[in-house]
Order: C-alpha cells, then sequence, then structure tokens
C-alpha cells in the first residue's frame, strides 16, 4: 500500500518501513510494552503503554535521526549535519552522528534546560545556544547549512525521519496484535504519521488517534482547511510537540491516515504526568504524556485494546517539580483555605489537632496576627494542605467548620 507525500519525494510505503527497522537493528531498542490497570478500568478495556521514554537517548527521535544520517552519501557525510532542537530531535542526531562516526552541531535555544545541553554535548555533538525561541534557532541552524555545506536535519519533515519513526507502528503491532487504537501525541506530525503509514498498511481497521497540546493545536486548523496552517503563538509546557506548523510531508499523511486529532489542556497534562509516575511509575515528560491525557479526558471515546505511546521521558527536573505540583492542584489533591480563630495561647495547636484528625498534611501555614482588618482577640490562617483527592478536600473543610471555624477556600 502506497501513501502520498508532498514536494520532490516519492511516495511512503510500508517497505520503506520495515527497511528503517532493519537499519535500526542493534541500535534502537525494542521498547516494551507495559499494561495499566487504572487506565484499563477508566476505558473498560486493556490498556497499554508503548514506552518510547525508555529509548536510548530517552525518547524516538533516535530512529529516525539515525536512518536520515545513514542514508547520506559519502561526501554529504563528510561535511558533517546540522540540527536545531530544544531537547529530544537535539540528543537523537547527537548520538546517531557519533555513532555512524559524522560530525554533528547542535543549535539550541540560549533557554534550553542545562540537562537537555550537557546530555546533546555528551553524545558527541558540538552544541551552539543561539535565540530565545526555537524558530530563531532553527533559522540559525539553516544559515549554518548553507554556509558550511553541512546537511541539515529536519526534525520531521523528511522521508527517512518519518520511516524511522514508524517502527515504533510495527513494534506495536508485534506486541500487541489485538490493539485497535493506538494514541499517539502529535508536533509536527512525524511519529504520527509514520505509525500511521505502518500500521494502516498492515491493519487498515487500527484507529489512529493524535494528541496536541491545545495552546499548541495546528492540526485542527490545518485540517479544516486542508492545507499546513502556521498558529499565530503556540503556548505550552509540552516542548516535545510545541510546534506551531504541520510539515508539508507529514500533514498530508496525517490527513490521510490519522482517524482523529484530539486536543488536551495543560490541567490534562499536568495529571497525566502525575498518573505516569505514580501508578505506572514511568518518568515522562508532558509530551510523552500526551496520549495519557487523552484518555483521562475522555477514557469511553477509545475501542480497546488501547496502546498509549509514551513517546519521551527526557523533563527537566525543575520543570517535573513544577507540574507535578499543578497535577496536584488538577486532579484535588492540594486544598488552600484561610480561617479565622481566636487569638489565644493553644489556638494554633488546636486547629492543628483538627487537621491532624482529618489526616490533611500541612505544606505551609501563614499565621498573621497584626492585619488591621482583624479584631482585637483574632487572628487570621492562610492553609495549604495536601489531601487524598476532591472527596477529602470537602471532608476536610466540613471538619473544620464543624470545629467552629469560619472557613474561606
Amino acid at each position: 500500500m502506497t501513501f502520498s507525500t508532498s514536494g520532490p519525494f516519492p511516495p511512503l510505503i510500508l517497505d520503506d518501513v520495515r527497511g528503517a527497522q532493519k537499519m535500526l537493528s542493534g541500535v534502537a531498542r525494542t521498547t516494551g510494552m507495559e499494561g495499566s490497570r487504572h487506565l484499563s478500568s477508566l476505558v473498560g478495556a486493556p490498556v497499554h503503554l508503548k514506552c518510547e521514554n525508555l529509548q536510548r537517548t530517552g525518547s524516538f527521535k533516535l530512529r529516525g535521526a539515525y536512518v536520515r544520517i545513514a542514508g547520506l552519501t559519502p561526501v554529504e557525510r563528510a561535511s558533517g549535519v546540522v540540527a536545531a532542537s530544544a531537547g529530544n530531535h537535539a540528543q537523537g542526531v547527537a548520538l546517531a552522528s557519533s555513532l555512524l562516526g559524522v560530525r554533528s552541531t547542535v543549535f539550541m535555544p540560549v533557554g534550553a534546560p542545562l540537562p537537555k545541553v550537557a546530555a546533546t554535548r555528551d553524545y558527541g555533538a558540538e552544541v551552539r545556544l543561539h535565540g530565545h525561541v526555537v524558530d530563531e534557532t532553527l533559522a540559525a541552524a539553516q544559515e549554518y547549512a548553507e554556509e558550511t555545506g553541512a546537511v541539515f536535519i529536519h526534525p520531521f519533515d523528511h522521508p527517512d525521519i518519518i520511516a524511522g519513526q514508524g517502527t515504533v507502528g510495527l513494534e506495536i503491532l508485534e506486541q500487541c496484535p489485538e490493539v485497535r487504537t493506538i494514541v499517539v501525541g502529535i508536533g509536527g506530525g512525524g511519529l504520527a504519521a509514520g505509525i500511521a503509514v505502518a500500521v494502516k498498511a498492515l491493519r487498515p481497521d487500527v484507529r489512529i488517534v493524535g494528541v496536541q497540546a491545545a495552546g499548541a493545536a495546528a492540526f485542527p486548523p490545518s485540517l479544516s482547511a486542508g492545507r499546513p496552517v502556521a498558529l499565530d503563538a503556540v503556548q505550552t509546557m509540552a516542548d516535545g510537540i510545541k510546534v506551531g506548523r504541520p510539515g508539508d510531508l507529514t500533514f498530508p499523511l496525517v490527513q490521510e491516515l490519522v482517524d482523529e486529532v484530539r486536543t488536551v489542556t495543560e490541567d490534562e497534562l499536568s495529571s497525566a504526568l502525575l498518573l505516569c509516575l505514580e501508578r505506572a511509575k514511568m518518568v515522562v515528560e508532558p509530551a510523552g504524556a500526551s496520549p495519557v491525557a487523552a484518555l483521562l479526558s475522555d477514557p469511553e471515546a477509545f475501542r480497546g485494546p488501547v496502546v498509549a505511546v509514551l513517546s519521551g521521558g527526557n523533563v527537566d527536573p525543575l520543570l517535573m517539580q513544577r507540574v507535578l505540583t499543578h497535577g496536584m492542584v488538577a486532579a484535588g489533591r492540594y486544598l488552600s483555605l484561610r480561617l479565622r480563630l481566636t487569638d489565644r495561647p493553644g489556638a494554633l495547636a488546636a486547629l492543628l489537632a483538627t487537621l491532624t484528625v482529618a489526616d490533611a498534611n500541612v505544606l505551609d501555614i501563614q499565621h498573621v496576627r497584626t492585619d488591621p482588618r482583624l479584631g482585637l482577640t483574632e487572628a487570621e490562617v492562610e492553609l495549604h494542605l495536601e489531601t487524598k483527592g476532591p472527596e477529602h478536600c470537602d471532608e476536610v473543610a466540613s471538619d473544620l467548620r464543624a470545629a467552629g471555624y469560619l472557613v474561606r477556600t
């Protein structure tokens, strides 16, 4: 079965993906497939997690980068390669180049997370920090390619890249032959397009659902317009799918082969990342958690067995801390409230005793006694509590009111 691409490249076929799979033998890992009882109970059918977060370099990007660079001519290899990326593609290009003995230069934004910059250097690339947004970094990399003759390695819009990413689809069919739905995050569309080319050729009955962050959802308007449409602005914590325009090659493949594209909010991404960590024991970046976010937001919409692709696990520790906090809030695990009490010895201890009985963990407390809005014998306390969920939040507030406190949430 042949699927169309635009521009000077020939159509992509299943044999391209199979050839990429042979090329990647001994290079890319065949990542595991883990079942999720919690997600399965929500969906009402088996849900499996395809763990590309455990791939070498921490994401699927190595697959496409290696196939692309391995396909260069000796003259092109001698000129070296150049790429632009804030993280996963950078590391994939760096490692692939090192394995193939090709010199690589990677442009990264000035504000790129330090662990990703360090990892890219450790994989053998020369890293150049340029620009504060990816578009500026991309322009610098393309200018470098024109000046030096280095081959520019696009993060998603090349047949070799798409074929390499499509090997994830072949593995899914081998590991879960009964699959009925595959859910995958979409940025520029390389992973979704590659999976779709492989899976639809062998199992056209399998439903493929793409997921985008609502703040960077370029595919819905593009699909409506019938052509790639660039967004005026993109804003999401999921930098792995933070792409403002579909690729010229990936767009027709997604348009033809992907059955549906959904969007998820930042709150849903945070909750999904928290679930992956707590329930699946998986460190996953926000982009990698996007399929789980889609399952959580509308579990009845997916026919099982379902495979959700955890596309990457390269998350900056500082971002992880913020996202987990956000996820706890979104999941109703934090409760913030204010209340007034009589300013007398032992009053604060009595309040804390009530919270102990209610099994609420105090994260932060502010005890104010000098506010002019307070009465002579009053004090105000602002509490930030960790709870077990929304129902527990209601129970804690009710217990405080029953103890005689005036509670404001």
